[in-house]
């Protein structure tokens, strides 16, 4: 083996024989060069009385500069009894051996989410969309992942008119790397330092009387299911959360009480809901579509979810994110021409329509206006928050125990009435 001091002008001279051939620049810093042509680095050492060979890579893919330094960094591990190829494959199984983000994703929602969220399909649901589809981060090491990475993606979420939605995927984002850094599955996590970059603003949003009976009539010609339509009336109705709504279910029901157990309640506790005419008329309704979408005759005895899933295989009820999903693309629904073909305005955006009849709202706006109405209808806050669901605070949590079955009754029909008088 000949002897010399590289430079990239001699490696370039280098031709392809017949057979491989090596140079070496001395203490073990080889080329090889092969039939094919093909150069590649190479360490020759001795550790523990065996002759070893690690390869630096393919040359000019690894510049001359990146080789010399990679050898001289092996080379000093040697000197320090440490063999450099043994650590080069620990680290790259331990490499392989990493989790990717959509492993950490799958951890966080079965070994944490699901066991101290209710609402954990609604962090997967958020996590599978913006995560692993759009951000398509699935793949990637969950240790590579960093700031910059997080703030090039809220500042997508941002550009693409959803600024609330960001700070949602921050939110939960954090939360996932968080549990990462706790159960040392990581080292750190790339959310520090991290802002918002929307303001996170309190809702306050209520639908006033026009509203509603715009609302309420438009709903019947609106782009939506049978099964929307009715859990969206139900929720204004008995001013409950929509998703304790959508998931009602037959065995939940007694006569004109609705008890929402307490692995369904937002704060977990059962909470029992006086069901008026209006509010018992829609679930009959429900209930009769059901029927017919499962092709039950109409005088058998139902048993099931109120607003059950369109796909009669699946034994579940709509999904909870159905509703605002619904109520977004009706109050800008796009417009097509007579061949089928979206319209568009003077400055290049999409045609739209509001279907709904009333400025942006979602289903839970729904819940505060029912809330709102009653408060103006006099009823007190320990009445209207027994109404919600609401957890008592202070001394009141530990010595009222008292359930409000009668004044939550006389507030729902009361609130009946008035929402009857305002569609009507």
């Amino acid at each position: 083996m000949k002897v010399t001091t590289f430079t990239d002008t001699m490696i370039k001279k280098l031709k392809p024989e017949e057979k491989k051939y090596t140079r070496s620049e001395g203490n073990g810093f080889t080329i090889r060069i092969m039939p094919s042509g093909v150069k590649s680095w190479l360490y020759l050492f001795n550790f523990d009385g065996n002759r070893l060979e690690m390869n630096f890579g393919i040359y000019p893919v690894v510049s001359l500069e990146t080789a010399r330094q990679k050898f001289e960094d092996a080379k000093k591990k040697v000197k320090n009894g440490i063999n450099p190829k043994e650590e080069e494959e620990n680290n790259a199984e331990a490499r392989r051996k990493a989790p990717t983000v959509a492993d950490l994703i799958d951890d966080y929602i079965n070994k944490h989410a699901k066991k101290f969220k209710k609402s954990w399909k609604d962090d997967e649901r958020l996590l599978n969309k913006e995560i692993i589809a759009e951000a398509k981060w699935g793949k990637r090491k969950a240790a590579d992942i960093t700031k910059r990475d997080m703030t090039l993606l809220l500042e997508s979420i941002v550009d693409r008119g959803t600024p609330a939605m960001s700070n949602q995927v921050l939110k939960i984002v954090r939360k996932m790397f968080n549990f990462a850094v706790e159960r040392d599955i990581l080292q750190h996590t790339p959310c520090t330092g991290v802002k918002a970059l929307a303001p996170n603003t309190s809702r306050e949003r209520t639908l006033n009387e026009s509203e509603i009976k715009t609302l309420w009539g438009k709903l019947n010609n609106a782009a939506v299911s049978d099964e929307i339509k009715g859990a969206l009336k139900l929720i204004l109705i008995t001013a409950q959360r929509p998703g304790e709504v959508t998931g009602m279910h037959t065995s939940e029901i007694d006569g004109q009480w609705w008890t929402i157990p307490a692995e369904r309640s937002k704060n977990g506790k059962e909470h029992r809901v006086y069901l008026t005419a209006t509010a018992l008329e829609i679930i009959t309704e429900a209930i009769a579509q059901a029927k017919k979408t499962r092709e039950m005759p109409a005088d058998a005895k139902y048993s099931g979810y109120i607003f059950p899933c369109p796909h009669k295989k699946k034994i579940q009820s709509i999904d909870s994110h159905a509703l605002p999903v619904a109520v977004r693309r009706n109050l800008a629904w796009p417009l097509n021409d007579d061949k089928g073909k979206p319209l568009y305005l003077e400055d290049g955006t999409p045609a739209t329509e509001n279907r709904l009849g009333v400025d942006q709202f979602t289903p839970h706006d729904l819940r505060r206006t029912a809330a709102t109405f009653m408060g103006g209808m006099g009823y007190m806050d320990e009445i209207i928050d027994a109404i919600l669901n609401h957890v008592k605070q202070g001394i009141i949590r530990t010595y009222n125990r008292h359930g409000y079955d009668k004044e939550k009754q006389e507030a729902l029909e009361s609130w009946e009435k008035k929402l009857t008088t305002i569609v009507s």
